[in-house]
């Protein structure tokens, strides 16, 4: 997972109205329900059947690190699909998306202007348009690096132009050097 889709995927989270499984087995037993089988559940998490059944029969209590992590995503990637697909809607619709970022931005602009990269620390709210680009990139299978052009254009948006009303001649916004991401509904 890349930094982009980590922090969408953790803001919709904040929508579930009830919290995932937290034990092994009980993700395990949802994971066999999901999939309709223990087979299906064991290739995904790269484990034999058998496994995945002492899990499921509580056998098994403590997963190592590494099974831990895969069986967490792999529970919260599937945990409450309606509420999410409805998080998503509205904020692609009406709600629109904030960034809290710490990272380092500048810009491209005509000479004479100082375009120096330095680390902002910003917290902009984006209107809903680049919520469905973000969301609609995101399901496509796009990178870390086309989510952060996407994020960086609506920076030049809201944040240098504020919308139109000033510094017009801006060309381009680099984000780089990320520090910090965080987004929210």
């Amino acid at each position: 997972m890349s930094l982009f889709e980590d922090g969408l995927d953790a803001a919709v989270q904040k929508a579930f109205t009830r919290p995932a499984p937290k034990s092994a087995g009980a993700r395990m037993r949802y994971l066999v329900k999901q999939m309709k089988g223990t087979g299906p559940v064991a290739r995904m998490l790269r484990v034999s059947q058998r496994t995945v059944e002492r899990y499921v029969n509580d056998q098994i209590k403590k997963p190592r690190p590494d099974l831990a992590a895969r069986l967490e995503r792999e529970v919260k990637k599937r945990w409450q699909p309606q509420i999410r697909a409805r998080a998503r809607q509205k904020a692609a619709t009406t709600g629109g998306i904030v960034i809290d970022t710490r990272a380092r931005l500048g810009y491209t602009a005509p000479i004479g202007s100082t375009d120096q990269d330095r680390v902002r620390h910003l917290t902009v709210a984006l209107p809903p348009q680049y919520a469905a680009r973000l969301f609609t990139a995101q399901e496509s299978g796009a990178d870390d690096r086309q989510l952060r052009e996407i994020a960086a254009e609506a920076l030049k948006e809201v944040y240098f132009q504020d919308a139109g009303r000033r510094a017009g001649s801006l060309e381009e916004v680099r984000f780089t050097d990320i520090e910090h991401l965080e987004f929210d509904l």
